[in-house]
């Protein structure tokens, strides 16, 4: 049982309880009237009855979400997620609402906590530079999906009756249409390319719909070029494992769960690793075939690799990797990126990222096998086909015309509406002179009957001269 008692200009609701370690100890509850105090007194007082009861816990955030990543992230997540995740919680959620205790935290709360984020500069870490001012709303809502799925796991591990980050108001936001190249800008682009590298990795991106890692991942024995694949419009490449870099404390936590391999540092102090891993999603693991021109790009640059690899002997550190420094060893994206915002710069091509080149690959598909999504989703790898309609749907302007034009010979061609005309607008009758209403306007104003006289008289002094 509960009671309350008047304390000052408050009322406090006192009760026992018994906690985890099953010692009974007493709680007093503040509220500001007598009223919230009764409320919360049958809340209480029900919950003791019914055994829903949760005893109170001074558990901060900070400690409850260690034991989150430790009994929950650890067994879900990857390397790269659980460096993304962990990355949030170091730099939004512990220095902001770390030291807050679990069982405080209200929807009111989680709202106060998002306006304070919009306001909350960029982390800058060593591996990545922060490019906005501010956290982004994209970030927040990564922010709010983590804690809700945190929250989730208080809730089943009975400290907190709800969670309140559901039905979170998040802030609207305003997702940019990102510029691609079309067709011929991609064909300049490849006529000026000049690095071998970059070159393979572009043809990979737009006639494969490939991820910047599945590029870097790929190798060799998951390239099927033999003169039978290709005579017989057979020739692929099989995506199973994916580059990434990930730091060395998530993959001593983890494991190498889904790691194929752990590449050595050049230098061995650095904190994080580059690695061959499994891809986040299995849909990712796929089969894409190869157009025959892509398929002798390829044993050209299987050829060149190796007599590059004959030449240098055992300096030559082989990884079978088919995109790979002159050594043979993995190209990080950064030297893709670099070249290829060179090569953007000396074509005078519109300014977009690497990334593009797949956005354009997805619409070019769309658009010559007429919408197939299902097709479309094979090659990308896309978990989810709505990722396919939501982002890629929109096809390029200059061929949406082609709707209007078909439109005119399917349907206004026909020679029975050549003739049609629009409707014409009636035309306004002149409204009819009311001179009972006239004369008493001028009976009634002086000035307008001077005006209107003068008017006259002009009028027909003019006709008389």
């Amino acid at each position: 049982m509960a009671s309350i008692i008047k304390r000052k200009k408050n009322y406090s609701v006192v009760y026992n309880y018994v906690d985890e370690n099953g010692e009974t100890k007493q709680k007093w509850e503040t509220w500001r009237t007598h009223k919230e105090a009764l409320k919360r007194k049958a809340e209480i007082e029900n919950q003791q009855f019914t055994g829903t009861f949760l005893p109170p816990s001074n558990q901060t955030i900070r400690d409850f979400l260690h034991d989150f990543v430790t009994l929950y992230g650890e067994k879900k997540w990857g390397v790269s997620m659980y460096d993304g995740q962990t990355g949030l919680i170091a730099n939004y959620i512990n220095p902001i609402i770390g030291d807050m205790e679990v069982q405080a935290v209200t929807p009111r709360v989680v709202d106060g906590y998002i306006q304070t984020l919009q306001k909350t500069p960029s982390v800058s870490t060593k591996t990545r530079k922060a490019h906005t001012v501010y956290v982004t709303d994209k970030t927040i809502e990564k922010i709010i999906k983590l804690l809700r799925c945190a929250f989730k796991q208080a809730v089943r591990w009975e400290m907190i009756a709800r969670n309140p980050f559901d039905n979170v108001i998040l802030p609207k936001t305003e997702y940019t249409k990102r510029d691609i190249w079309d067709a011929d800008m991609i064909r300049t682009a490849l006529d000026k390319c000049t690095d071998s590298k970059l070159y393979v990795a572009m043809n990979l991106a737009f006639a494969c719909s490939l991820r910047m890692g599945e590029i870097l991942g790929l190798t060799w024995d998951n390239v099927h070029i033999s003169d039978e694949d290709i005579a017989a419009d057979n020739a692929f490449v099989y995506i199973d494992k994916e580059l990434t870099r990930a730091s060395k404390r998530a993959i001593e936590t983890l494991g190498e769960k889904d790691i194929y391999y752990i590449f050595t540092p050049l230098m061995p102090n650095t904190s994080t690793r580059l690695i061959l891993k499994k891809p986040k999603t299995d849909s990712s693991i796929r089969k894409v075939w190869l157009p025959k021109t892509l398929a002798y790009i390829l044993r050209e640059w299987k050829a060149s690799q190796d007599e590059l690899r004959g030449f240098l002997g055992d300096e030559y550190q082989e990884f079978n990797l088919v995109v790979a420094l002159p050594n043979g060893r993995p190209c990080e994206d950064r030297i893709i990126l670099k070249e290829f915002a060179k090569l953007r710069e000396e074509a005078g091509l519109p300014k977009v990222v690497f990334h593009s080149l797949r956005h354009s690959s997805t619409t070019y598909k769309l658009k010559l096998n007429h919408g197939d999504l299902k097709a479309t989703q094979g090659d990308t790898g896309h978990a989810e086909i709505d990722m396919i309609t939501s982002i890629y749907a929109h096809i390029l302007d200059e061929d949406r015309k082609v709707n209007a034009q078909k439109f005119e010979t399917a349907f206004y061609a026909n020679p029975d509406l050549r003739g049609v005309r629009p409707p014409e607008e009636p035309k306004a009758e002149p409204a009819a002179l009311d001179l009972a209403s006239l004369v008493e306007q001028l009976q009634k104003s002086p000035e307008l009957a001077k005006t209107l006289a003068a008017l006259i008289s002009a009028q027909t002094g003019g006709r008389s001269a």
